[in-house]
């Protein structure tokens, strides 16, 4: 096996300098379960700025930091108390502060999660809103009068199961919510609360933020005429949820969100080098993402659920999702994630029968490294992390907690990181973890693998380091998809520079002989070569001449 690929320098195929984050490596940090630096189970600030060294090391360009916000944690910091402030389990704004000048001294940018489209029932602008009709808050959130018989006013139902409405007394009237029913939905469609979440993106700019990923955003406003979804036609898929049997047409997705979204990009484009990427999930995701990326006034880039979800990776889902982006005028830019923290860990849904997932990891994240777009790594995963099984008494996850079993419970892929095999709770904490230790991941820890040259951390290393020295991996287009059978493959080109990229996803090995594996190899994984690809090898190599 080659795991020591050779570093070919380039020179710039453009004189024009691209923005940082064009095809960028950004690596999520899930802070709970990251580093804990005070003893108490829960990972904070401080214990992420005490690892930075580590996340520099892996070459990326940037990290994302989901929610540190005050909040009463129902959904684990999706449910924002004060968008202006850091929850006191991880630290202070101070603590924050010292994060981003640390971050920024060893080249790092430094995103953060928004979440627009609700906040929690504790937010100081709900306790407002709720007081009365009259208030200067009255209308923030989506309050709407019962049916004649008391019902809710729409059928709209929630993602976490029920329906997508709670009854307030003090009002008098339901208040909607998409989600929990401790996340109230902001009524982004008033111009005032608009004005208000800008005040919160040039808050953070101000602290020192590069970029922002922003949560859900397809669920920021909903239909003013309060009309019912129709639903859903039939399918073959297990519904576990009331959500599932509707087409979600009038919750969320409302035609008026991208003009939101270019009052957000005229806010950050006062900054130099500032990003914005939307989250977009659902059933008519690609078109809004491309919505929302369309031109130059609006999000910088989009990602969605493609493999988040997904059961099996097949060369015909990675061209598909890859497809829907051409380098076409007026077509944003996709950034790509094979796992994060609401998905089940990849290697554990992915890996074919009979294959050794170790093997399987090591062609993922050549695979990741080598799409067109930007590329995020979700803490643990340049570890090989498994997911994890969580009994039930143990879980967290409010949507596990209210469809057991069949929603299969987020925290397996929220563990702690394993940061020393030797020590307690892996080095992650001196006390009890929030959530248990995976019972495979202490042999995965960051010391185990810093110094073996085999290991996937060192891999996913060098294979970030390649992307970052060929613009054809870091910014070039895509052409001569071959997906047949377990074969996947595709050329990346910028300029004189011409690389094919060729995947087993299967477990039988693949005869190259008719697919031009010719030119330099610049990688072989798993005793690939340009003759064979063993099952998930991956093979790259630079061809001469332009294609």
């Amino acid at each position: 096996m080659t795991t020591n690929p050779s570093l070919v320098q380039n020179q710039p195929v453009t004189s024009a300098v691209p923005p940082w984050w064009k095809g960028a490596a950004i690596y999520q940090v899930y802070p709970r379960s990251f580093a804990d630096s005070n003893g108490d189970g829960i990972g904070d600030l401080a214990g992420i700025t005490a690892r930075l060294d580590y996340i520099a090391s892996l070459g990326v360009d940037a990290i994302w930091l989901s929610p540190f916000y005050p909040s009463p944690m129902d959904d684990f910091g999706y449910d924002i108390a004060d968008y202006c402030g850091v929850d006191p389990i991880f630290g202070n704004l101070a603590d924050f502060d010292a994060l981003v000048a640390r971050a920024h001294a060893l080249g790092l940018k430094v995103t953060t999660d928004l979440v627009f489209a609700h906040t929690s029932d504790q937010h100081a602008w709900f306790a407002a809103s709720r007081a009365s009709k009259d208030n200067a808050r009255a209308d923030w959130y989506v309050w709407a009068d019962a049916k004649a018989d008391g019902s809710p006013p729409t059928n709209w139902q929630s993602v976490f199961g029920g329906p997508a409405w709670t009854w307030d007394a003090r009002r008098g009237q339901y208040y909607m919510h998409n989600f929990l029913g401790t996340q109230p939905q902001l009524n982004v469609h008033n111009r005032a609360v608009q004005d208000a979440l800008l005040d919160v993106v040039r808050f953070w700019l101000d602290r020192g933020v590069d970029g922002f990923r922003i949560d859900a955003i397809n669920f920021a406003m909903h239909d003013p005429e309060m009309r019912d979804n129709p639903p859903a036609p039939p399918s073959n898929k297990v519904r576990t949820r009331p959500f599932d049997f509707q087409q979600k047409i009038y919750n969320q997705s409302h035609p008026d969100i991208p003009l939101f979204l270019e009052r957000i990009r005229a806010l950050t484009d006062q900054y130099d080098g500032s990003f914005t990427v939307a989250e977009v999930g659902g059933d008519d995701a690609v078109r809004e993402m491309k919505l929302f990326t369309a031109g130059v006034n609006r999000l910088n880039s989009a990602y969605g659920f493609d493999f988040l979800y997904a059961d099996r990776l097949t060369p015909q889902l990675v061209r598909e999702a890859a497809q829907q982006w051409p380098d076409a005028p007026g077509i944003g830019w996709p950034s790509w994630a094979f796992e994060n923290h609401d998905a089940p860990r990849a290697v554990s849904r992915w890996t074919p029968d009979g294959v050794d997932p170790a093997a399987f990891a090591r062609m993922k994240m050549a695979l990741l490294c080598a799409l067109r777009g930007n590329i995020i790594l979700y803490n643990g995963e340049e570890l090989g992390l498994d997911q994890v099984e969580i009994p039930f008494e143990l879980v967290k996850d409010p949507e596990a907690r209210k469809n057991w079993p069949l929603t299969l419970s987020r925290d397996g892929a929220r563990t702690p990181l394993p940061w020393a095999a030797g020590e307690e709770h892996a080095g992650f904490s001196a006390a009890d973890p929030w959530l248990p230790l995976g019972p495979a991941h202490r042999e995965l820890a960051v010391d185990r693998q810093q110094d073996d040259d085999r290991s996937l951390l060192n891999l996913t290393r060098r294979l970030v380091a390649l992307r970052a020295a060929h613009p054809a991996l870091r910014l070039g287009r895509d052409a001569r998809w071959v997906a047949a059978g377990d074969l996947l493959g595709f050329d990346r080109i910028a300029g004189n520079q011409h690389l094919r990229c060729l995947f087993n996803l299967g477990g039988k090995a693949i005869d190259l002989a008719a697919h031009g594996a010719d030119g330099v190899v610049l990688l072989a994984l798993n005793g690939a070569d340009p003759t064979i690809l063993p099952p998930c090898g991956a093979l790259w190599l630079e061809i001469e001449g332009t294609y």
